[in-house]
């Protein structure tokens, strides 16, 4: 598709005012299946998504369904998510730079002058075809310019929900502001396209639907956004990337799950030590997820791994213990295991904090954590009845949310002409 001159306005939805007063969850009632709205016609969807797992993960499960219900979607990413995307049934292409930022260790420099190559390579892949919509994660930078010039609605998916009007005060030098009032004045010229004032905010884009996956009732003090912004649970998902792990190892064990995720896996290497420490003399099996963290020593009641089939794992466990990201916050929470939560960086730390507060979790510092301390609170919250009363009310809360069918109900009613609007049951007060 060739760019637009004279593009208007991008189709997104206002900064969300700080205004979200969630009312407590009294009723356990599920809301029923929202329309199938199948005489909707098929569209070709476009993805433009960030290549992280924690943005790209939950849109699988999101991509799988637009293809259950007639979509075909093409998906930007790199080519280490290719298997995954085409398991859920997306076409995928690749960028023409890359686009991971935290392996760029956050200088956003480095992605704004990939800025106009990245554009008009992304515009040439897709020259001779047209899209309906776009679905993009919230972070993916250039998300806002490349809806202004395809002209079509845009949908938000937001990995990141909690701390982000912190993230959008960040100072900024003197020479990234430059080099961004340059970007701005030659994307302009080229494309006719508006960036925003502040460059961290290409790293917030919202759309006329917003995606956030978690419940009301979980985000309501870390959130401030208007109804454009729809709670519709926890991204679960089978990737189908399980063959080769030993789960016949974990048949009649107790089972202890521990990661740390990809990003903050290597964050602080001295806690596999302390991990290992803590739970040599573990009644049962320990799985460990070991991302990018090279050869651990671990006794032979561990199961160490790089990559960990966490949904299937997590059927199995007895306890977790977590970084408190959040797709990992949302598993534990899906399927009620009791976890310790070691908070590290980036929105953890509030959403651990939101998550004890609820009573769902003990939060441990992974500065200064021992293997005692790990110990007692892994075994405090296996035992504490408290504890899992509370996972089983956020369990519930995720539900009533309605998962992936109730967020494509969303996009079409949003998108799609004569799609019926979505109707969810009133809770009770």
């Amino acid at each position: 598709m060739r760019p637009i001159a004279g593009a208007a306005p991008p189709l997104t939805a206002p900064s969300p005012p700080f205004a979200a007063i969630i009312p407590p969850l009294t009723d356990r009632s599920f809301p029923a299946a929202p329309p199938e709205t199948s005489f909707a016609p098929m569209s070709n969807v476009l993805f433009l998504g960030l290549p992280s797992h924690g943005h790209i993960n939950p849109t699988l499960g999101l991509v799988s369904e637009l293809v259950r219900r007639g979509e075909r979607v093409v998906y930007f990413a790199s080519p280490a998510f290719k298997n995954d995307l085409e398991r859920a049934g997306a076409e995928v292409r690749f960028y023409g730079a890359d686009l991971d930022l935290f392996t760029q260790k956050g200088k956003i420099l480095d992605f704004l002058s990939e800025a106009d190559h990245l554009i008009g390579d992304m515009l040439e892949q897709i020259e001779d075809e047209t899209f309906e919509y776009i679905v993009h994660s919230a972070a993916f930078p250039f998300a806002g310019a490349v809806q202004q010039i395809l002209q079509v609605p845009n949908i938000s998916s937001l990995a990141v929900f909690a701390g982000l009007n912190a993230f959008l005060e960040k100072p900024l030098d003197d020479l990234t502001r430059e080099a961004y009032a340059n970007l701005k004045r030659h994307l302009n010229k080229k494309y006719a396209v508006t960036l925003p004032d502040n460059p961290y905010a290409l790293l917030f884009n919202t759309g006329v639907v917003n995606l956030v996956y978690t419940s009301k009732y979980f985000a309501a003090p870390l959130t401030d956004f208007d109804d454009t912004f729809k709670f519709v649970g926890p991204p679960v998902y089978d990737r189908g990337d399980h063959t080769g792990f030993p789960f016949e190892r974990l048949q009649g064990k107790k089972v202890l799950y521990i990661s740390l995720g990809t990003v903050f896996s290597q964050h602080n290497p001295g806690l596999y030590d302390v991990f290992t420490d803590a739970f040599a003399g573990w009644d049962g099996i320990v799985v460990m997820a070991a991302y990018n963290v090279g050869n651990v020593k671990a006794p032979d009641n561990f199961i160490v791994r790089p990559y960990v089939p966490q949904n299937q794992v997590l059927q199995r466990a007895t306890a977790a213990i977590t970084h408190a990201g959040m797709n990992s916050l949302n598993d534990l929470i899906h399927y009620e295991v009791p976890f310790v939560s070691l908070p590290m960086g980036a929105d953890q730390p509030l959403l651990a904090k939101r998550a004890a507060e609820l009573g769902a979790t003990i939060v441990l510092d992974a500065r200064t954590v021992t293997a005692e301390a790990l110990k007692t609170a892994t075994q405090r919250v296996v035992t504490d009845p408290d504890i899992k009363e509370s996972l089983a009310r956020i369990h519930g809360s995720f539900e009533e949310a309605g998962g992936y069918p109730w967020a494509v109900a969303e996009i079409f009613a949003a998108v799609k002409e004569r799609a019926p609007q979505p109707r969810r049951p009133q809770q009770v007060q």
